[in-house]
């Protein structure tokens, strides 16, 4: 035993172990939280529970959960002799949905309070634009002209498919059209406050801005009137559903989203349906204050800060690691900014972001307004938090951990291999350039997937430099100059935060929270694979260089 001791091996097996239970322990989080997050969008069953008022409540089971005596007693609930026996009692939390109609989504109530459970057919999950769910029976279904349909589920199904095609030609006149127009106002406004600025301001553009103006007004007009009229269409076709209280309720096909009747569903049905709203969660955008809907403008953001980041940060944390390890001299100077590099790394994120909001915004933007945008003034453009300013904030959060990372590369790189393209007639510049930075390619590349793990999921400092809970627009759209760098954006952690904490129905948005989280490491993971991927191919193609 004493020689097993002294050999090293315990130590080594308690390494191992650790790192196996470390691995393990990340590995049950993340499909603790996948579970979480992708259970929410099966098609949960509709149940009806009949209270002991006589009262029929219908829903879906949200959870249950155990409540000791001692505490139902303390609250001075009444309860029935043979439960009095017992320690502990089921507590059930009840998705009734409705809300327009209820006070509440939910109702909590104890299993002894409710019985005869049963799954009512043709009982259907409304999904809806505003209001959240509705669970209800359909009982009858008028066209626009106010017919009664007599299949209700053809009907239907055929209600849904026009109301996509009305819906697609919708949005093409919003994108195409309302804001193509809108811009063009915008534009002419712009020029008439320059050419005012300039003291240019003369009769002949006054006439030409007049015409141009009436005339694109028109057309907005137009436009809009269309849009109003398709949007009429869809009113004008009617479901009548009857909900548990008996009461008739009319849903307009404008404000019906899908539908569906989980109770006769089979289990392809299920899996198809699973599929069918998960990628609506990834494809659409989000509804009813951030708790309903999908994530897409949020995951676009959090990708295209990380890749606008990654390509600000690369070069000058490389350059930087060049210059300290190459050029610069070893002086009580650079001592001292290596160990300023290092220490930046621990420095809080919210204080990069003061600093992002204090200069990128309020002095570098307020600066480019003033230059370039006077005639938007006092409207900032890049006076204010925007992407730009997020992407450099996170820049240089990341900095230091791209200038150390880049650095022990280049420390790793025999001095042999230097001397040798030396003493071939090469430059300094060309050594460095063409044997240097290859070999030191992986370790550089280690930097940026470090960065954008840390970056990734940096929530504080984008609170103060661009961040918002809704954006109207996304950064990229099919106006010039496409990639728009001065406007805010939606970011999947911030929108985690907004979900779980600030949403007015945290209850009802709570798996959606998980199912953010869950994307959130998914986007993380497959950018520091592809990064991972790239550093390998790179450490093998340049394997052989500085081997003797």
């Amino acid at each position: 035993m004493s020689n097993w001791l002294k050999s090293g091996a315990p130590w080594i097996w308690l390494t191992g172990g650790a790192v196996s239970i470390s691995l393990l322990s990340v590995m049950g989080l993340i499909l603790l939280i996948g579970w979480k997050g992708l259970s929410f969008f099966w098609p949960a069953p509709l149940y009806q529970w009949q209270t002991q008022d006589g009262d029929i409540l219908i829903g879906q089971l949200y959870a249950k959960e155990d409540v000791p005596i001692s505490h139902l007693r303390e609250m001075k609930v009444k309860l029935p002799q043979d439960v009095e026996d017992k320690g502990l009692v089921s507590r059930l939390s009840i998705k009734v949905a409705n809300r327009e109609l209820y006070t509440s989504d939910f109702i909590s109530l104890l299993e002894f309070q409710v019985h005869q459970v049963t799954t009512p057919a043709n009982w259907a999950v409304i999904e809806r634009n505003r209001d959240g769910d509705f669970y209800g029976q359909p009982i009858e279904y008028r066209d626009a002209n106010g017919n009664v349909e007599k299949d209700i589920r053809q009907a239907m199904t055929s209600g849904l498919a026009y109301a996509e095609v009305v819906r697609s030609e919708i949005d093409r006149l919003i994108t195409e059209d309302i804001e193509v127009v809108s811009n063009k106002l915008e534009n002419l406004r712009l020029e008439k406050r320059r050419r005012e600025l300039n003291n240019k301001l003369d009769e002949a553009f006054l006439t030409r801005y007049q015409k141009e103006f009436s005339t694109q007004t028109e057309q907005l007009i137009k436009v809009e009137a269309q849009v109003d009229g398709l949007r009429h269409q869809l009113q004008n076709q009617v479901l009548v559903v009857k909900d548990m209280s008996g009461q008739r309720v009319e849903i307009t096909l404008e404000n019906i989203l899908d539908i569906w009747f989980p109770n006769q569903m089979s289990t392809m049905d299920k899996f198809a349906h699973w599929g069918k709203q998960v990628w609506k969660f990834l494809s659409d955008a989000p509804r009813e204050s951030n708790s309903e809907g999908g994530v897409f403008p949020a995951m676009f953001g959090t990708v295209l800060l990380v890749l606008i980041m990654s390509i600000i940060v690369m070069p000058l944390g490389v350059i930087a690691a060049i210059y300290l390890h190459e050029y610069a001299r070893n002086t009580l100077l650079t001592r001292i900014i290596r160990v300023a590099v290092i220490n930046l790394a621990g420095v809080p994120s919210i204080v990069y972001g003061v600093f992002g909001l204090g200069f990128f915004v309020y002095t570098l933007g307020s600066s480019i307004d003033q230059i370039f945008y006077a005639e938007r003034l006092p409207a900032p453009t890049f006076g204010t938090p925007g992407l730009l300013w997020s992407a450099l904030t996170l820049a240089v959060l990341t900095l230091p951990v791209v200038i150390v990372s880049t650095e022990e590369g280049l420390t790793r790189i025999p001095s042999s291999v230097r001397h040798g393209s030396l003493a071939l007639g090469a430059t300094q510049f060309e050594t460095m350039w063409r044997i240097v930075l290859p070999m030191a390619s992986p370790a550089i590349i280690t930097g940026l997937i470090l960065a954008v793990a840390r970056a990734a999921g940096e929530v504080a400092p984008l609170m103060l430099v661009g961040v918002v809970k809704l954006a109207s627009n996304l950064p990229v759209d099919g106006q010039f100059p496409y990639l728009h760098l001065e406007r805010k954006f939606m970011h999947l952690g911030f929108h985690i935060y907004d979900v779980g904490f600030q949403t007015t129905n945290i209850e009802a948005a709570r798996p959606l929270v998980y199912a953010t989280s869950f994307l959130l490491v998914t986007v993380i993971i497959s950018l520091n694979l592809t990064a991972i991927s790239i550093r390998n191919n790179l450490r093998e193609k340049y394997r052989t260089l500085g081997q003797d």
